[in-house]
Order: C-alpha cells, then sequence, then structure tokens
C-alpha cells in the first residue's frame, strides 16, 4: 500500500526526523521565524495542504490527478447513485457503498473515490479494510438538519452526556470496531456545516450532545491524511479507545470565534498515535489529549499513552494550541509535543484538571516550541472545576508530574508560564532548559507558580519563579529553592 498503517511507538520516539528536517532549526532561528511567521502559517492553509503530491510540497497549481488505487479493488461513489450537486442527499450512496466494500476484507480491503463536487450527506459508517479518498475539490457536506443525525449511547467514559445527559449525536463519518481504515486524498473537504448547530447550541435548542465530524472507536491501524476537516458541528477528530492512529498532513478549520467547542483533534483513551504536519486553527483547543471524565473515566480505566505531536502551526483564540485533559480521569502518559508553532492565541500549551477527576498526567515532553502573540505560553491548571454530576469524588485527586519544556522561545507573550498548583495536587517535577521568550509588558511576577516542584537548567528569560531548583549547564545544583509552596499567581494581566 502506499500508506503506511503499522507506526511502532519505537518510531514515534526515537526515529529522526526525516520529511521536515528544517523544522527544528527554523523553530529555534527566531529572526528567520518572525520573518516568514505569516507565510508559514497561511500557506499551510492556501498552498501546503493543497499541493502535496506523493509526500513532496510543489508549488502553483497541480494539474487534475487520476486517483491513486490504494487497494485491489476500487469505486467511485458515483457507481451507487451518488450525485455531487450540493443539494440530493446522498446517505444512500455511500450505505450501498460501504456495504460493498465489507465483502472485500478477506481481499485486502477496496477503495472508495469521492469525485470533485459537493456530496451532500447524513451520517454513515465505514468498515475494516476501507479507504475513502477524497478528490482535489471533493467536498463531503454534513447536512445540518439533526434529524438526520442518529442518536448514539454516550460515551462510557463520559457517564450520562457530555452537555446532556442521556444520548448524543453520532459523528457525520463514524466506525466502531475497525481494523486498517484509510481516509485520505487530494486534499478533499470534509465540512460539517456547523453554522446550524453553533446557533442552536447558543440558543439552547439543542436536547442532546452535538456529534463530532469524524468519529472512530475501538479500532487500530487508522490513517488520515492530505484532508481538509472544517466547520465540526462539536469536536472535529475524536479517535475514541484506539490503537495505532496516524494523523499527518490534514488541515482542520472553524471559525476561531462563535464555533463553540471545535476542537481540531482530540486522542481519547488512545495509544501509540502520530499527529505531525498539520495545520489547526479552530474556534476551541487545536489539540486536546483525554481519557474520560471523573467518576466514569476512572472506572472506564483507558490511558491515553505513547503519542507523538510534531510539527504543527496551530491557533486558537479561545482556548490552547495543545491541551492535556481537563478530561484526563482514565491517565495520560508519554507524550511528546515537539517543533510547535502556536500564533495568536489565547495559551499555547496547558495541562488542565481538578479534584475529581483522579487519574494521572505525567512523562510528558515539550520541546521546541514557538510562541507569537500568545496571552500565556505555559499553563498547568488544577480547579478546572466542571464535571459530569454530583456523583463525583472530590477526594481523588490527579497526579502531575515528570514534565519538561526543553527550547522554548516567541514574542509577543503576555505571561510565559503560569503553573497553578494546589495544596491538594501539586505539581512534581518540572524542568525548563534553553527559555527565552521576548514579553508584552515588562512586569514582575511573569513568570508565576504555586505549589510547584521542579528546576531550571542554565540560563532562562524571563527569570523563573522561587519555586524551582536552579541548576547550570553541567548539571550542577546552584541554588535550591527556599520553598516550594510559595504562591505567586496573578490573573490580573
Amino acid at each position: 500500500m502506499m500508506v503506511e498503517t503499522s507506526t511502532t511507538l519505537g518510531r514515534f520516539h526515537h526515529q529522526r526526523l526525516d520529511l521536515r528536517r528544517w523544522v527544528p532549526a527554523f523553530l529555534t532561528s527566531h529572526k528567520t521565524l518572525f520573518t516568514v511567521l505569516w507565510i508559514a502559517a497561511f500557506a499551510s492553509v492556501f498552498l501546503w495542504q493543497r499541493n502535496i503530491v506523493g509526500g513532496f510540497l510543489v508549488f502553483g497549481g497541480a494539474p487534475a490527478r487520476p486517483l491513486p488505487k490504494l487497494r485491489p479493488a476500487a469505486f467511485n461513489l458515483t457507481d451507487f447513485g451518488g450525485v455531487g450537486d450540493g443539494v440530493t442527499l446522498n446517505t444512500e450512496a455511500f450505505e450501498r457503498a460501504v456495504s460493498a466494500i465489507s465483502r472485500f476484507g478477506k481481499k485486502g480491503g477496496a477503495q472508495l473515490n469521492v469525485p470533485p463536487g459537493r456530496w451532500l450527506t447524513a451520517p454513515f459508517n465505514l468498515t475494516s479494510h476501507m479507504t475513502l479518498f477524497l478528490a482535489e475539490d471533493a467536498v463531503i457536506l454534513g447536512v445540518d438538519d439533526e434529524k438526520y443525525w442518529p442518536l448514539m449511547p454516550p460515551l462510557p467514559s463520559y457517564g450520562y452526556g457530555r452537555e446532556h445527559p442521556g444520548p448524543r449525536y453520532g459523528s457525520l463519518i463514524h466506525g466502531q470496531n475497525l481494523k486498517d481504515v484509510v481516509i485520505t486524498g487530494h486534499n478533499g473537504t470534509i465540512n460539517g456545516q456547523g453554522q446550524t448547530w453553533w446557533k442552536k447550541y447558543r440558543q439552547k435548542r439543542l436536547n442532546h450532545t452535538r456529534g463530532p465530524l469524524v468519529q472512530i472507536m475501538w479500532s487500530s491501524n487508522i490513517v488520515i491524511t492530505n484532508i481538509t476537516l472544517r466547520d465540526s458541528p462539536f469536536w472535529t477528530l475524536h479517535p475514541y479507545d484506539c490503537k495505532n492512529i496516524t494523523i499527518k498532513g490534514v488541515t482542520i478549520l472553524a471559525p476561531v470565534f462563535e464555533a463553540p467547542n471545535t476542537d481540531g483533534i482530540d486522542p481519547d483513551s488512545c495509544e501509540d498515535m502520530l499527529i505531525e504536519d498539520c495545520y489547526i486553527s479552530v474556534g476551541d483547543d487545536a489539540i486536546a489529549i483525554k481519557s474520560g471524565w471523573d467518576q466514569y473515566g476512572i472506572a472506564y480505566g483507558k490511558p491515553s499513552m505513547n503519542i507523538m505531536i510534531r510539527n504543527l502551526v496551530v491557533r486558537s483564540m479561545v482556548s490552547a494550541g495543545v491541551s492535556i485533559g481537563s478530561e484526563m480521569s482514565g491517565g495520560v502518559s508519554n507524550v511528546t509535543v515537539e517543533n510547535l508553532l502556536v500564533w495568536d492565541s489565547r495559551r499555547a500549551v496547558r495541562i488542565k484538571t481538578a479534584p475529581g477527576r483522579g487519574g494521572y498526567v505525567r512523562q510528558i515532553t515539550y520541546r521546541n516550541l514557538t510562541f507569537e502573540n500568545v496571552r500565556v505560553g505555559i499553563v498547568m491548571k488544577t480547579d478546572y472545576n466542571e464535571h459530569p454530576d454530583d456523583g463525583y469524588d472530590p477526594t481523588a485527586l490527579p497526579i502531575l508530574r515528570d514534565i519538561s519544556f526543553t527550547t522554548v522561545h516567541g514574542q509577543g507573550v503576555r505571561v510565559p508560564v503560569r503553573i497553578h498548583g494546589s495544596e491538594e495536587i501539586p505539581v512534581r517535577n518540572v524542568t525548563f532548559k534553553d527559555m527565552s521568550v521576548g514579553l508584552t509588558y515588562k512586569k514582575k511576577h511573569i513568570f508565576q507558580c504555586a505549589f510547584v516542584e521542579g528546576r531550571v537548567i542554565g540560563t532562562i528569560f524571563p527569570a523563573p519563579c522561587e519555586n524551582l531548583d536552579r541548576y547550570n549547564e553541567q548539571g550542577q545544583l546552584v541554588k535550591h529553592s527556599a520553598s516550594q509552596n510559595v504562591t505567586d499567581i496573578d490573573y490580573d494581566f
């Protein structure tokens, strides 16, 4: 196959960056970064994704291309009665196509080509050993009338429902208990037409939790590459309790305001996952790693672990670029975030939790981070008190430890660091090394800490809080912290 579907954990965490060797050097060269920032950000939407051919960047408009055959058998949606006029409902055409493909499982699977056009549809399910290929200028449109969206049981790790008790709406493109699924193309688009959903949500006219754009559950060997996802009713791409997932070269878009809860990618109780070479600009977290909510997530007991996130340009005007939590009750561990550019955002990277969550966040590595015009750079918050119901256990306290930040740069940042631990939930073993962030305001107390223990290696700017031990570049202790419980949090700026 042209698209690899088996990526091991060892490759996630130990191979060198072979596709984009320029990224680390680029991100650490500040003058170069700020000179071409806007080119890098906007070209990611208008040029980069549109003109990727076979993994190589090609400038200029690409001519019409034949669709590659990635499976032993291939079909076109039009073979099943599909009409791409943006008006005809194509749900039955998709269902007939998926049914036909399901019979090819033992023969290596089959491919469904979606040609150029606007293909209106209600939600439909995928099948194992399937490739969904969206041609250039192909748009799958989600019907915006909720009566066409089926209801599903609430997610078991979220209790009675995320927004409303009881059933939830399914996703536009859905899959459960699948193996070997590929969603790819020549940067075709899946458009959830979320505007109607967002308006009804704000007006409190919906009786059920909104559905994601793409949701894959209890599945393995999933590859999503070279497509655009936009205007989801709710979370955009939601892998739930899945293993071995690759998301590469994907553009995810939603309005940065008035598009509530349109997270970009939400890995949820997932294991062995790679997210790379993506551009995300949405109305909530660009990425939010989750693992269940309070007592329901604790009971479900499935962590998110072994996740590599690299080579991303992201923006979130109302939330954060890359978040962990707040629904993290099954635990989150062994996550690496590297070569990340966050621009024009409220927060860059954030860990959020609260009493009642239980679980843990540990072995988290951030390196080569660049912040451009970000209000708060690094955030850890331990009082994110939103709960599914009154049945949570307030003594179920999460553990936050073993978190490192190496090579952090940027400009136009108001508060570079705000680590808000508490007496109940202290933050342990945090490391900072090679940090230099240009500031919007030259105020004191911009490296803010409370109930945090850790170290600073070498010299960083701005000066760190007094909670952290100081080491020189050779790893020798220079100054021991007098108190890790000092509180220096100021939300007034």
